[in-house]
């Protein structure tokens, strides 16, 4: 699955307020911009909001994810923008989605559909080899552009340790704060291995799925319980 956006000829007309989530690499910000596109509709990409949060405290990406591994109040800072726009997006009954690690678990049953997305360990290295250090936490236009300034890491070898480190860090973190199991994907109703096909065909999956959703012969979602941030 490209790092570049997906694009389908396909318009889908929904109000379904849709989370996508998923690890580094898994490809979550392609599904989210191609979705966006092909319901025409807004979304929030997680990592936009941790980008906003490092500029209103004038640090940059490194000392932000630094700093969220010694405070709570970053997280909790970033997971509660999160949640008010799950709440804002979850009563409107208009198209809308939102990207995040934790977007299904802090949406809940707000969200009509939740997805999370995977792929093997290797494959999200090298997905992101030629990424920065902080990874997807970048604007894709600041990506372009070359403007970061960041450390590139070119070698798959030193970009597994760090991701490895990341998820294992978000983990303790997110259990430790809120009791979540990132383990737990049982309440997802869709699960795909972005490995096994291209960007543009896990877009049509979701939009299949989008576009025969019928509400009045679901018969429900699996309950989630309100994260207490």
């Amino acid at each position: 699955m490209s790092n570049s956006s997906a694009t389908t000829e396909r318009e889908v007309d929904s109000n379904l307020f849709i989370t996508v989530s998923g690890p580094p690499g898994c490809g979550a910000t392609t599904l989210t911009e191609g979705l966006a596109d092909a319901l025409n509709c807004g979304y929030v990409i997680g990592g936009d909001i941790f980008r906003d949060l490092a500029e209103e405290r004038g640090l940059s990406l490194q000392q932000l994810i630094a700093k969220a591994e010694e405070d709570d109040e970053i997280d909790r800072a970033l997971d509660q923008r999160l949640r008010r726009i799950a709440e804002k997006w979850g009563t409107a009954n208009k198209a809308f989605i939102l990207e995040s690690r934790l977007a299904g678990w802090l949406a809940g049953n707000r969200a009509d559909l939740r997805i999370w997305l995977d792929a093997p360990e290797e494959i999200r290295i090298e997905r992101l080899s030629d990424y920065e250090v902080s990874y997807e936490i970048e604007r894709p236009d600041e990506r372009a552009s070359g403007d970061v300034g960041l450390k590139h890491l070119d070698d798959e070898g030193e970009i597994g340790p760090l991701l490895r480190v990341r998820e294992v860090s978000e983990a303790g973190r997110y259990e430790s704060y809120y009791g979540i199991d990132l383990e737990d994907q049982s309440f997802y109703d869709l699960s795909i291995n972005t490995a096994r096909w291209d960007a543009d065909t896990v877009l049509d999956m979701v939009l299949t799925a989008v576009e025969g959703y019928e509400p009045e012969t679901d018969e429900g979602a699996f309950t989630t319980h309100d994260v207490t941030i």
